[in-house]
């Protein structure tokens, strides 16, 4: 035998646990899976009233599996709800951002999942977004470092980054809302999201 034979009958154990592991993690995540994703629907169908004020959860329409039309009680549209990813400091960031119904201002922002930095980048989950409510969406978004609070209250499409995150703060903004409104807006003015 040679000196690998004697490695490889060391390993036999080790190469069976991760054989039995790996198929019974497997299992359970093809078991879960429909349910977490249940789970994940649902907490966004019940955002829908906080980001489109007015808007009746109950009446949420899926028109895409992006995009969500907000009606209120009475069956009036009031604006849309869109969800959209894109890479973060650490990880990815899933959000779900309001706007109104000629998707020309955002009515609200809130984050489905993030992993940034804790105490720091994981703030764009804290009422810091709320800076984005009330923003027109004819441009693009901009980071600035160190805004007054009156300078947030202009509402003139900048975004104060947050201290000690400006990546998270520029990646949420450049990389999550920008394009997502941006290619939502370009749809809702082509009539394509008409067609579905």
């Amino acid at each position: 035998m040679t000196k690998y034979a004697k490695y490889v009958k060391q390993g036999w154990l080790v190469l069976l646990l991760a054989l039995v592991f790996g198929a019974a993690l497997a299992g359970i995540n093809s078991s879960l899976g429909p349910r977490i994703k249940l789970n994940e629907k649902n907490a966004i169908y019940d955002q829908v009233p906080n980001i489109v004020p007015g808007a009746d959860s109950a009446r949420t329409e899926r028109i895409s599996e992006t995009v969500l039309k907000a009606y209120d009680k009475d069956g009036k549209t009031l604006g849309w709800a869109i969800t959209a990813s894109g890479m973060g400091y650490a990880d990815k960031i899933k959000a779900l951002i309001g706007l109104n119904a000629d998707a020309s201002k955002i009515t609200g922002l809130f984050i489905v999942d993030q992993k940034e930095t804790p105490g720091l980048g994981s703030k764009i989950a804290s009422p810091w977004n709320q800076q984005f409510t009330g923003q027109p969406t004819d441009k693009p978004l901009t980071v600035i470092k160190g805004l007054s609070k009156a300078e947030q209250a202009k509402k003139d499409d900048r975004i104060d980054a947050i201290s000690g995150a400006t990546i998270s703060s520029k990646a949420l903004t450049d990389k999550v809302v920008n394009p997502a409104v941006a290619q939502f807006r370009k749809k809702l003015q082509t009539g394509e999201l008409e067609k579905k």
